[in-house]
């Protein structure tokens, strides 16, 4: 891609709708080949970047689940010790007496940061939740990102053959530090506008009538003005709208539709909130409807 505006287009040809802010981001980080940092609340999309410029590049996403306690090792590679063991007991009933390297290539497993460097091709190497390591995996990161090398004692120095394109996410549960922030692009991915979401819901659900993919919207849109303890973010609307869709739910005043909240609320907590709010929110989505009656009304069923 050549300008911002054209990776924007391609990226919402491909189902994603960014903002101009996160296509500068992502073209910046593309073009300069620097690690590119999304924070946001669970559910805005973060991991969807890395996944839709996988495959607008037409090339291998790569990812790494961070949790508490993740180890280098666990990302950078192992050694297959029953290979090993099967080639011990070979030398020992060879009558030759050669013997193997244990240590050479053939017996190297690469985990995801080893493969990354050492695809033909850049990949996109995509490391997620980093805010749920600890510090010393998040150092380690920052001599990776730096270097984009890793250091096998038995085998020495292993250049990257090509430098991935590295997506970094984090929902802000720790602050990552200033260090690993320095080395990267930064973009902050805020929960979609009405508008946003409904170009989302069309894309994905192109089959869902339109004037009820606004109403889902709006009212997911009132929800998220309240307090829970989490909000839904675009993949639990977009849960919703298959779950409205298999129960055969076309109408938000069903009285069935308060047992549909599981595919929208994660806590209990948030499902008793939100059936105890669902009158008040819709009787505000309705009037929001009202209010934007011009630019929204006269969308077709594909359109916000």
């Amino acid at each position: 891609m050549n300008s911002v505006g054209e990776l924007q287009q391609q990226l919402a040809d491909l189902g994603y709708f960014a903002e101009e802010s996160l296509a500068v981001a992502c073209f910046l980080a593309l073009r300069q080949r620097r690690p590119l940092l999304l924070e946001g609340d669970p559910g805005v999309g973060k991991t969807e970047v890395a996944k839709v410029l996988a495959r607008l590049l037409g090339t291998r996403l790569i990812r790494v689940q961070c949790y508490a306690g993740i180890e280098s090792d666990e990302v950078l590679y192992e050694w297959n010790y029953l290979k090993q063991m099967l080639s011990i007991r070979r030398q020992e009933a060879s009558v030759s007496g050669s013997a193997e390297d244990l240590f050479s290539e053939a017996f190297l497993i690469a985990r995801p940061l080893l493969a990354s460097i050492r695809a033909e091709q850049p990949v996109v190497l995509l490391i997620d939740e980093v805010d749920r390591a600890d510090e010393r995996f998040e150092a380690f990161l920052l001599e990776f990102l730096s270097d984009f090398q890793i250091s096998i004692p038995e085998l020495g120095t292993i250049q990257a053959v090509s430098r991935p394109h590295v997506v970094l996410t984090s929902n802000r549960t720790r602050e990552v530090h200033d260090a690993l922030r320095r080395r990267c692009l930064y973009e902050w991915i805020d929960y979609p506008s009405l508008e946003k979401e409904l170009a989302i819901v069309a894309a994905q659900a192109p089959e869902l009538d339109g004037h009820l993919a606004r109403q889902i919207c709006r009212l997911v849109q009132a929800f998220r003005q309240r307090s829970f303890l989490r909000k839904p973010g675009v993949a639990e609307t977009l849960d919703w709208v298959r779950a409205l869709t298999d129960l055969g739910i076309a109408d938000l005043h069903d009285a069935a539709l308060p047992k549909t909240f599981q595919a929208l609320f994660k806590t209990r907590e948030d499902l008793i909130r939100a059936r105890a709010l669902l009158d008040e929110c819709l009787r505000e989505a309705g009037a929001a409807r009202d209010e934007r009656r011009d630019p929204l009304a006269a969308g077709s069923a594909g359109s916000p």
